[in-house]
């Protein structure tokens, strides 16, 4: 019988995020058990259901990684055309949507398993049973069909990320990424979990609430190797919350700076932990390589945060930490979550104010509005239900949710347009103080953009958003550039070849 194992990525939306960082994970343990994995990246192979044809000939099981959203819809697709080919093949779902729904999931009849959570030491031991011809059966962490029935085994215990293998990162062809994507770069997790309890949030429910680190030494020594190895322009972490330990990261940075590395990296945390560190550390993750933090701030209303479960996230922190990356040149980006379940409009209101205010304060501060999003599995599904939020009932459904839209039935109509519209206001006030702090402006264009920035400003912070004038005179300026660049084939700015 063969001893290959194919993995699979379902395409996804957005840019070219990296090397699958979590298919490498599953690849090393099943390598270092004798067997053989091929990884297939739907976001860097077109072709990647002739790639699936090719490698299911003759492989043991075929697994499929997804996350809540578009790439549901693919993984269904795939799945149901592998088993046409291959009645016989097992076919594994596995990755944060099937672990927060493994019974929804496995009442489809395209899939034969699902692993839950941290799957390296799972999906070996489901190889191996296949391997040898034995049933699932007590498998920890798995749960299965036989003859229709959706059998359930005990929950597996996690195991410190040090006693697993390093992902499989040599077999990643970089060059085919680079190509791609224009930029060398690898998604590296030193940690997975994170100790707070957000209720919108399914990491808690994932990890249960447990951090699981690398110690220090080994992730500055690994960055700096895998840098020098690989040819890396940039290692963006994907750790839920990077500075849970303070005192690590600051010994990651100052190990990094030890090695001679250079080398641009980023990661996400939350401001009050930031706010922990010393001066002098922040400037060391910054001489180290840190360009970019992005902190999940969604709010600036101190009674939603505590509605959200935040009680660790404070305005004062939102300030401090934003002035901190600034002295030490660090950019950083503030997450937004509005249409959150009990939101009002002073809640909006004062998020709107404070966020104005810190782009007047601090120039490395940029945002990231988005709609609140109802992911399977957090804590506050049961509120969403009684606000008459539908929750999908099958795979398939799960895959037709727009994330990037509003399936809110509480945030509609004029509601919804005026935080559309609020949105899109402090996007171009960012945009115009952005153009007025730079140094090759002249006086004269910069006392128009200040003159411009006014009436911007005093819209965002008192949430007056009605009969958006300057939107409409952007967009028609927007327009016309685009109008005029079809004409006469001048190139678009790259930002508005983006919007």
């Amino acid at each position: 019988m063969s001893q290959k194992v194919v993995l699979f990525l379902p395409p996804y939306t957005g840019g070219l995020i990296g090397p699958p960082l979590s298919l490498l994970s599953l690849a090393s343990s099943l390598r270092v058990a004798g067997f053989e994995a091929r990884i297939i990246d739907g976001a860097l192979h077109a072709d990647y259901l002739d790639r699936i044809e090719k490698e299911i000939q003759d492989c043991l099981c075929f697994g499929v990684s997804l996350l809540t959203g578009p790439m549901i819809a693919t993984a269904i697709a795939v799945a149901r055309h592998v088993k046409r080919l291959r009645p016989d093949l097992p076919v594994i779902f596995g990755g944060w949507h099937p672990s927060l729904l493994p019974a929804q999931t496995l009442r489809e009849d395209y899939v034969d398993a699902v692993v839950l959570h941290q799957g390296e030491l799972t999906l070996l031991e489901i190889v191996q049973r296949l391997d040898a011809g034995r049933r699932l059966d007590l498998v920890a962490g798995c749960w299965f069909k036989r003859a229709g029935r959706i059998l359930q085994g005990p929950d597996r215990p996690a195991i410190a990320l040090s006693k697993l293998p390093t992902p499989a990162y040599d077999m990643v062809d970089f060059d085919a990424y680079e190509a791609k994507s224009g930029h060398r770069s690898l998604p590296y997790a030193s940690s997975v979990g994170c100790p707070y309890d957000c209720s919108y949030c399914t990491d808690a429910v994932f990890y249960n609430r447990r951090f699981n680190a690398y110690d220090a030494r080994r992730v500055a020594e690994e960055m700096a190797e895998l840098t020098q190895r690989f040819r890396l322009q940039k290692i963006a972490l994907v750790d839920s919350n990077f500075l849970v330990n303070t005192r690590r990261a600051a010994d990651i940075a100052r190990g990094l700076i030890a090695t001679g590395t250079r080398i641009e990296w980023t990661f996400q945390a939350s401001t009050d932990l930031l706010c922990r560190m010393q001066d002098s550390d922040v400037e060391a993750l910054a001489e180290s390589g840190v360009t970019h933090m992005g902190f999940g701030t969604e709010s600036a209303s101190e009674p939603l945060l505590l509605k959200m479960n935040k009680q660790h996230q404070h305005v004062a922190d939102m300030y401090e930490a934003a002035r901190k990356c600034r002295n030490a040149g660090i950019r950083v980006t503030y997450n937004l979550i509005f249409g959150y379940p009990g939101e009002t409009g002073a809640d909006r209101a004062e998020t709107f104010r404070v966020m104005s205010d810190i782009n007047d304060r601090f120039e490395n501060v940029s945002f990231s509005p988005n709609i609140f999003t109802p992911y399977p599995g957090i804590p506050v599904w049961p509120e969403l239900r009684k606000l008459g939020m539908k929750e999908p009932q099958s795979l398939a459904e799960w895959g037709e949710i727009d994330l990037k839209g509003n399936v809110l039935p509480w945030l509609q109509g004029e509601t919804y347009r005026i935080v559309q519209r609020g949105v899109a206001f402090l996007a171009l006030k960012t945009e115009v103080m952005r153009a007025v702090r730079q140094k090759y402006q002249s006086p004269s264009r910069r006392l128009l953009l200040e003159w411009i920035g006014k009436p911007l400003a005093w819209r965002v912070k008192n949430y007056c958003f009605r009969c958006p004038v300057e939107l409409w005179l952007a967009f028609a300026r927007h327009w016309l550039i685009i109008r005029r660049s079809l004409l006469t084939g001048r190139g678009l700015s790259l930002r508005l070849e983006k919007s």
